[in-house]
């Protein structure tokens, strides 16, 4: 007797496909040294999108991965990526910012400025054919969202790798989160400038008086609460502000960052941060890769997506390298410093896969542009750890 499977058999059978399949290949291909599992989880969803799974068998992918399949896998990634962009706000540290604002300001500001130029250049030159654009964008909307994807950091990503190559907790670990932290500020509010929607421009003005106003009863409220409140009220927070972003044209994950940004993380215990990030990355994010792999397509023709994700890694690497060592001749740094710092800064991976999303979702990009942009976080991050580990040995010997 044939049974059909029901949605709910579905919805765990394309689970069971998600965190099995990529764990599998990271233990039996032991990627570790230049794939963590979080960049086979995100290679694993380009593989299972439709593109490649899709594109081999189209009826199987058709039927586990259906409508309601992808709505269920959509409301735990959207879930899942707001506390990952959370927790990526909060770990900002303004005061040491502040402390060290000058060294901070010149790396970070080079580190940004300069692959963000590389890439606006690359992105002219994919605008002047046709494919690249959304269909509600402007011409200059996807020249500065494509040029700040190549200046993006991924900074949750970069804790990771730093935690693994044992500088996080270290001066140069520390100086670099600095670097990253500020950058951070800066792409999330470029992000709403490319979102700024006219139309939409009284509830914009309305969320950024209502945000401030929230933000100052929130903080007040958080000094009076004990740690354990703090981290449930803070859901509450994070709930509130993805709708008003969301609300108010600019996004749910400007509005989650936002969230995060604004508390200190001085009022949460670092071990149990460091934890709650892991198991986000370990429980919920596997989940939003899948969603993301599922969004790859190949209309332009597979050769000038791979073209366009070649040329934006290039201008991304070059771009934050030149920045970076501009920044170190300036600052007067040892010999061979640059390198490493250039090298972790320009780890793409996860948040400007986010913020490609973002691109998506607002028909800023299409989705031949987005998987380039996927393809070249992927390449920007496989190349971190291979290159950087030999460049520290000296430093750690």
């Amino acid at each position: 007797m044939n049974h059909a499977m029901n949605t709910i058999e579905l919805y765990l059978a394309a689970m069971l496909i998600i965190f099995s399949v990529p764990y599998l290949v990271w233990r039996g291909l032991r990627t570790e040294a230049y794939a963590p599992l979080a960049v086979v989880q995100i290679i694993g969803g380009i593989v299972l999108g439709p593109g490649i799974l899709g594109a081999v068998l189209p009826d199987a992918h058709a039927a586990v991965f259906n409508p309601q399949v992808i709505m269920a896998l959509n409301g735990v990634a959207w879930w899942g990526v707001m506390i990952f962009v959370f927790v990526a706000g909060l770990e900002l540290d303004t005061s040491e910012l502040w402390t060290n604002r000058v060294e901070t300001g010149v790396t970070a500001g080079l580190a940004l400025a300069t692959p963000l130029v590389f890439g606006t250049v690359a992105a002219i030159g994919l605008v002047q054919f046709p494919g690249w654009a959304g269909s509600g964008a402007e011409n200059w909307q996807v020249v500065l969202g494509i040029g700040m994807a190549c200046a993006v950091t991924a900074l949750p990503i970069l804790m990771l790798f730093m935690e693994k190559l044992e500088i996080l907790r270290q001066p140069l670990g520390q100086r670099i989160l600095r670097y990253a932290s500020l950058d951070d500020i800066a792409i999330w509010g470029v992000l709403a400038l490319i979102l700024l929607d006219w139309e939409r421009i009284g509830r914009q003005a309305a969320f950024v008086v209502g945000f401030v106003v929230a933000t100052m009863a929130i903080r007040a409220l958080m000094k009076r609460l004990p740690e354990p409140d703090r981290w449930y009220v803070s859901l509450i927070w994070l709930a509130a502000c993805g709708l008003a972003g969301d609300w108010s044209g600019l996004h749910f994950m400007v509005g989650a960052f936002l969230a995060g940004a604004v508390l200190d993380k001085s009022w949460f215990d670092r071990t149990k941060m460091d934890l709650f990030r892991n198991h986000i990355l370990l429980a919920l994010m596997p989940v939003f890769f899948l969603s993301t792999g599922l969004k790859t397509q190949w209309d332009v023709g597979g050769v000038a997506v791979f073209l366009a994700a070649g040329l934006l890694l290039f201008a991304s690497i070059a771009g934050k390298l030149t920045g970076v060592h501009l920044a170190g001749r300036i600052l007067k740094w040892p010999k061979g410093e640059a390198r490493v710092i250039g090298w972790l800064l320009q780890t793409k991976a996860l948040i400007m896969i986010i913020f490609a999303n973002i691109l998506l979702d607002r028909q800023i990009i299409s989705n031949d542009a987005f998987t380039a942009l996927l393809l070249m976080a992927v390449g920007s991050t496989m190349l971190t750890m291979p290159i950087v580990t030999p460049l520290l040995k000296p430093r750690q010997g």
